[in-house]
């Protein structure tokens, strides 16, 4: 009687056990099944932003020319001093002008003989002793004999050589004393008042800006220099070459920039910033896309919580957010987080969140 008293309450309490340990599994079970619905969705958000696009670029001189021998002779002394800013007109190299001198004495000479000759014709045909056309001879012979002075002139004037305009300049490729032939290589100077920006953009990026931009409205630009600060002074972009680069599919555009403290020098490299409009922009983040074979997709939440992945275009990328070209509308409701843990074709239970609280919980620069 005592063992079947004993064995009814071991049973009793296994019963118990069993009922308890149930019921915690099922607390757990619901538990976890209440954090798997816990899934945040939210809209894209619409509204008029800008984008900032960096183009590499090239930076030169509004004029960057090399100033060459046009004589053949000995330097014979140099006025400047290289990395000088020197004025227009100043001169800057002499070659040996010796030869040149005597030259010009030799055609001077002979154009005072041909003067005194055609003085003493003219006056023979005055008084008809000579014919015209001896004078005609004469005065030709005169013309010619001034020509040759200013000839020997001018090649004398070349022996000087002098700035076609102020400027910065480079290194010597001679020195005093360095025997030049003519067209030799002395130096070469730099008009760095402006500088001429070089940068590609592409066709479809090209496209873009002609459509947003007024006919002949001009570009503000900026400069990142390249220890990565940006140059005080905004340029503007002024020329667009004719042709398309067949190869690279790329147009070259040309920005002036001021340059009144001389920072910027000839051959230096930089990148462009172009800031342009995104009006009526659709902004996702990041975050709640995912890629595939190099293709960008996002989780659509239908209206039955059914998920289907989708992909996107991209108009532009900014820190933490997407500007959405094609691909999704201002209503459709997108995956925000736990991208990772759903399958294609599975019912959620989703939690609406607004887009701008989306946003504003981002790190990011919108405007």
């Amino acid at each position: 009687m005592l063992l079947t008293n004993w064995i009814k309450k071991m049973l009793l309490l296994l019963s118990l056990c069993a009922l308890l340990g149930n019921i915690g599994c099922s607390t757990n079970a619901d538990e976890k099944k209440e954090e798997e619905v816990n899934y945040l969705v939210t809209i894209p958000l619409q509204k008029d932003t800008t984008i900032i696009k960096d183009y590499v670029c090239q930076i030169h001189a509004i004029r960057h020319i090399e100033l060459r021998a046009q004589q053949r002779g000995y330097i014979q002394n140099i006025y400047v001093d290289e990395g000088q800013h020197i004025s227009q007109g100043q001169l800057m190299f002499q070659i040996m002008p010796k030869l040149y001198e005597a030259e010009l004495h030799k055609a001077q000479a002979e154009a005072k003989f041909a003067d005194i000759e055609y003085q003493n014709t003219k006056k023979l045909a005055d008084s008809k002793i000579v014919a015209p056309n001896e004078l005609a001879m004469s005065d030709a012979k005169l013309d010619k004999a001034k020509a040759e002075v200013d000839l020997a002139e001018t090649h004398l004037g070349f022996t000087k050589i002098k700035a076609p305009f102020s400027g910065m300049m480079d290194h010597f490729q001679v020195r005093q004393g360095s025997l030049v032939d003519e067209g030799d290589l002395l130096t070469t100077l730099s008009d760095n008042s402006k500088m001429w920006v070089y940068f590609n953009v592409p066709e479809a990026e090209y496209l873009d800006l002609k459509t947003r931009t007024k006919e002949n409205g001009m570009l503000n630009v900026t400069l990142m220099m390249a220890n990565n600060k940006l140059f005080p002074y905004p340029g503007v972009v002024q020329t667009i070459e004719a042709d398309f680069n067949n190869e690279t599919g790329n147009i070259a555009f040309r920005a002036t920039f001021p340059n009144p403290k001389g920072l910027l020098r000839h051959g230096e490299t930089g990148n462009v910033r172009m800031t342009l409009p995104l009006p009526n922009a659709l902004i996702i983040p990041q975050k709640a896309t995912f890629e595939v074979l190099e293709k960008k997709y996002v989780f659509v939440v239908d209206k039955d919580n059914v998920i289907r992945s989708r992909e996107i275009t991209i108009a532009a990328e900014m820190p933490h957010i997407f500007a959405v070209q094609a691909g999704l509308k201002k209503e459709d409701r997108i995956l925000l987080e736990g991208l990772r843990q759903v399958r294609e074709n599975e019912k959620i239970h989703t939690k609406f969140v607004q887009p701008d609280s989306v946003i504003a919980h981002l790190s990011l620069y919108a405007e």
